[in-house]
């Protein structure tokens, strides 16, 4: 197995790094198209706007090249804006277009008397708990949440985790296959996002 980290000049790589490394498995940071065809899994950790990630990746020659990576069944965990960037668009970048790689839309919380970002220890309501993703969870684990967006109009069959918050259930992870994507942060999400990291990994798909 080799990991690899994508590396889009605009996140904060380091706590996703120490959480791999603590599973025994160092990532290599990927910059460039050519790079893909050495690694067997592949990390997306986003942070910041979607409009800035989408258009760095473009700079870098990275979106199609992580599309066709998607498509062939190869394992890729998405997380933050990684998990967004994967549908079409976004509230939060008007014109600008996702990798519409699984269909739906990013749209800002609605909810009244609660705070904007979403920010703290939240429980998920497991979907697809016979998944290999979740082997060894409870039906609704923990997790550490920042965001301020999240997917609407995502295919019931893809979505593996939803959350309440306000007066919304939202889309909190989905996976097809070896795709996995986490609106959450497993990185800061202590024992369970150390779990959930080590199942993506030990995945030979």
């Amino acid at each position: 197995m080799k990991l690899g980290m994508i590396d889009y000049g605009r996140g904060n790589l380091r706590s996703v790094i120490n959480a791999c490394r603590s599973l025994g498995h160092d990532p290599v940071l990927i910059t460039k198209p050519e790079e893909l065809a050495d690694y067997t899994h592949l990390i997306f950790p986003g942070q910041g706007a979607f409009g800035d990630c989408m258009e760095s990746l473009e700079r870098l020659g990275l979106v199609e090249p992580l599309r066709e990576w998607i498509d062939s069944g190869k394992p890729y965990f998405g997380i933050c804006v990684g998990y967004q960037l994967l549908f079409e668009s976004s509230e939060e970048s008007p014109g600008t277009k996702g990798l519409g790689v699984v269909k739906g839309h990013v749209k800002r919380f609605t909810s009244t008397g609660v705070k904007v970002p979403h920010m703290g220890w939240n429980s998920v309501d497991l979907k697809m708990p016979d998944s290999p993703h979740w082997a060894g969870f409870d039906n609704e684990p923990y997790f550490y949440f920042v965001h301020s967006f999240y997917p609407e109009g995502v295919e019931a069959e893809l979505v593996t985790a939803t959350c309440e918050y306000g007066q919304e259930n939202f889309c909190a992870a989905i996976e097809r296959g070896a795709l996995l994507a986490t609106q959450f942060h497993p990185e800061k999400s202590q024992h369970a996002g150390l779990a959930l990291l080590k199942n993506f990994l030990e995945r030979q798909d």
